[in-house]
């Protein structure tokens, strides 16, 4: 059975094994399996995060905390992802991440993809704390995180991406 957090305007697609598969062999394999109109450049993410999450969920099947599929009702449209990186922490800590494809950005889709996340989580009795990062400037993914109430932390050095800020919003 599938599981779906609904927006307004997109239904958010929990991931499981299985998708994470047809993510993994491609547009054509994810557009076979979920019966989706899939652009050619839908994401960025890409195999090396997917296949991961799909390592994850073999783990345990707690799909609540990985990956989501954002699908545009009108015309069931694959537009982008998001999701958790894993379980709240000990602390009650879990970390929002999400993307829209080029050609839907603009339109407010990341900020309802955030807002749903942030919605989801916080029903979960466990969970205090959202984060998020963003890279160290002022761009699209800052003014989302401002625009769900998230809060700027401090500027944090990531091995990958350099300088980056962290986000957070409390219950």
């Amino acid at each position: 059975m599938r599981f779906y957090i609904e927006t307004e305007r997109t239904h958010l697609l929990a991931c499981d094994t299985e998708i994470m598969e047809a993510l993994l062999n491609g547009n054509a394999a994810i557009r076979n399996l979920l019966n989706l109109n899939v652009p050619d450049h839908w994401t960025e993410f890409g195999e090396r995060e997917f296949g991961y999450v799909k390592e994850r969920l073999k783990e345990s099947d707690e799909k609540n905390w990985w990956t989501y599929l954002s699908i545009l009702k009108d015309g069931n449209v694959l537009i982008g992802s998001g999701g958790y990186h894993g379980k709240p922490d000990e602390n009650g800590k879990v970390e929002i991440g999400y993307e829209t494809a080029q050609e839907f950005r603009g339109r407010g889709f990341a900020q309802e993809m955030a807002k749903a996340l942030i919605r989801h989580a916080l029903t979960f009795p466990d969970v205090v704390t959202i984060q998020a990062h963003t890279l160290a400037e002022e761009n699209a993914s800052v003014s989302v995180l401002r625009k769900c109430g998230m809060e700027f932390v401090e500027e944090i050095s990531d091995p990958e991406a350099g300088s980056v800020w962290c986000w957070q919003l409390k219950k």
